[in-house]
Order: C-alpha cells, then structure tokens, then sequence
C-alpha cells in the first residue's frame, strides 16, 4: 500500500531555480464501518491517514476510543482500500450513542479539564499493574533509535511516529501516519493483537507533543511510561498525574523534563 509519492517542485537553493521530483507522505481518508448483531454495517468514523496498518488502526482505535473492550470482542476485520469494516463477535451489542456520548460531559460541568478527564475515567478500566521501574539512561537513547528505524520520515519529513521499548531501550514496534494519533492507534491495535506486547511493561515515545488525546489512549491502553520529543499540554500532565502515568517530555540524549511519576525512573534523584 503507498505511503510515499512524488510531485514535481521548483526548489530554490542559494537564489537558484530546479525542477525536480520530491517525496511526499500520503493522505488519503479511510471509514470505518462496524457491524453488530447481524446488522447492516453502519460508517462510525472517518479519518485522514497515511494507508498501512489499516487493520491494526481499526483495532486500536475502537479500543483507546472505549467502543469495545479487547481486539477479541472484533470477529472480523474486512479492508477495501479506502474503508474497513469491523464485524463484532456474536453477542455483543454496539451502541452507536458511545460515539456521541464519548469524552462529552454533563451540563453541569460544561466542556473542561476537569469533565474531561471524569470522562476518560468512566471508559478507563481499573487496573493493579506491577510499578515499571526503568533507568533514565536508557530513556535518552531512545529518539536516536525512534529516527533510525522511521525511514518514511527519512524520506518525506512528513510522519509523526509512535513506538514502543522494552525496559531495556529495544524497539519492540513502530508505527508512523499523519496524523499523531493515528500513529498511536495503529501502534496499540498492533501490541493488542497476537502476539500481543504487555503494553503495561513497555515504554511508548511519540515523536512530537503530548496531547491530551495521546494520553487519554495510552491510559486506556494501560500504558505506564509516556516520553515526547516534543512539550506536553497541561491537561495531559493533569491526566497522566490522574492515571498515574509518568510523563516525559522534551527527550533528548542529554536531558529531559520528567513532569509527573518520577518514582518510576531508577536511580533515584540524590537526596540533600
């Protein structure tokens, strides 16, 4: 499936005008329709997206978007170039007012930080995860092994990326899209499937911001361990403190900025 075309440019380059071909990311939309209960499939979404790992976006956003609870609630998933069709195992109930309802508050409150993250806890299940300890050195090497394995990027500089490390620093799995959480959705559908990576034990990176979305998804994923390259948002860090979720932004190979869960990083920061 394309990912890369090229489009003919005029490049100036030190006041000098050339023709010539560039390499550019693919967009195009893709709908996902889910069908319930031997009904006809009805469409539930539509986004933009780079084409690839379709199947495994389609996995992973019905689960970070808490529509189904585990991939093993999906029977079948039918891919037809532009649109992907997620058939439910039998018995099981699809409320399109899930949709609707999603991450929208009560009248009481009105659309702010601290609905949204109440929303995001009544889709969260509650989890007793053992504490990921990791060593902060092994947190630095990170973005260089994130660059080296995105060769789209290398091409294009057009994809955001969203990969996931074990404790010791190796790439378990990589997933890259135009849209940031697209990335993160393909890359949990991939971990959710067999044979499944205990997301509750790996670290994940993103390429770019910490949003409050990206957060919301890896909570419901059960990820522990969060890392940007970029800054993150303040209600991301309000919801990673909420979720107990240790939240690192601006990684470099030097520093980093470690906003909540510190205890999760080893050694500790020595005492005065």
């Amino acid at each position: 499936m394309r990912s890369v075309t090229a489009v003919s440019i005029v490049r100036y380059e030190g006041g000098i005008a050339s023709d010539r071909d560039d390499a550019v990311s693919v967009e195009e939309p893709l709908e996902l329709r889910i069908a319930a209960a031997g009904e006809a499939p009805r469409a539930v979404s539509i986004t933009m997206r780079t084409p690839g790992d379709d199947a495994d976006w389609a996995y992973g956003f019905l689960v970070t978007e808490g529509l189904i609870a585990h991939p093993d609630d999906v029977a079948d998933i039918a891919h037809d170039g532009t649109q992907v069709t997620a058939t439910l195992r039998p018995g099981l109930a699809f409320d399109p007012g899930k949709l609707e309802r999603h991450f929208y508050v009560s009248s009481s409150c009105g659309v702010c930080g601290k609905a949204s993250l109440e929303a995001v806890e009544a889709v969260c299940p509650a989890r007793e995860l053992p504490l990921l300890r990791v060593d902060p050195r092994t947190l630095h090497g990170l973005p260089t092994t994130l660059r080296a394995a995105q060769p789209t990027f290398g091409l294009t500089g057009g994809l955001h990326a969203a990969a996931l490390f074990d404790c010791s620093g190796h790439l378990l799995a990589l997933r890259e899209d135009v849209g940031r959480h697209n990335a993160l959705d393909k890359l949990i559908g991939h971990a959710l499937r067999p044979p499944a990576i205990d997301l509750s034990s790996a670290i994940l990176l993103l390429s770019g911001r910490a949003s409050f979305e990206l957060l919301q998804k890896s909570a419901i994923a059960g990820i522990q361990l969060v890392c940007a390259v970029g800054a993150p948002s303040s209600l991301a860090i309000d919801l990673a403190s909420t979720f107990g979720i240790t939240l690192v932004g601006f990684l470099r190979e030097d520093r980093m900025n470690v906003y909540t869960g510190p205890e999760r990083l080893v050694p500790q920061r020595p005492t005065s």
